[in-house]
């Protein structure tokens, strides 16, 4: 489970712009990170371009699943990350992010706003944390724990039907 980009973007009534993004590229051979960059941008665009206000969809692009949350004001979080990661937990970073994202950049900085000139340095850090989904989702970590436990319990009773 990986998760390879994180952006916040804004749906102008003209165009998308990009506000600010943070991507893990480092499981890339060092040649192809450049354009795997620029696929991950590009698609992270079309997608909230094509996507309503108010909408959250699951997008399946080659061997990546791309999760957008289109907010009503027009502000955008898209996540690529690969098939195995959680949906559900793609989508409580979006909400976290975007809330936080919201609260610290004024709404006027959206439509003219660009990576260089938004200062919001938090995308790099929740990359990393949601790196793991059980570490970083309480709710991943508890069904985590339980799935865990069926398995020893499984166990014990495979054991003590062996024993009679």
């Amino acid at each position: 489970m990986r998760l390879y980009s994180l952006s916040v973007l804004y749906k102008g009534e003209a165009r998308v712009q990009l506000l600010k993004a943070a991507s893990d590229v480092s499981t890339f051979n060092f040649f192809q990170r450049s354009s795997v960059q620029e696929f991950m941008t590009f698609t992270s665009q079309l997608i909230v371009e094509r996507s309503e206000l108010g909408s959250r969809a699951s997008v399946k692009e080659q061997d990546y699943l791309c999760h957008v949350y289109v907010r009503s004001d027009g502000l955008a979080g898209v996540v690529i990350a690969d098939n195995e990661y959680p949906s559900r937990v793609c989508f409580t970073l979006l909400d976290k992010v975007l809330e936080e994202f919201s609260r610290q950049v004024s709404r006027a900085d959206w439509p003219s706003g660009s990576p260089d000139t938004i200062s919001y340095a938090a995308l790099d850090g929740y990359l990393s944390k949601y790196q793991n989904p059980r570490d970083a989702d309480p709710m991943t970590r508890v069904q985590a724990e339980l799935d865990e436990t069926k398995i020893i319990l499984a166990r014990k009773q495979n054991s003590c039907c062996e024993i009679m």
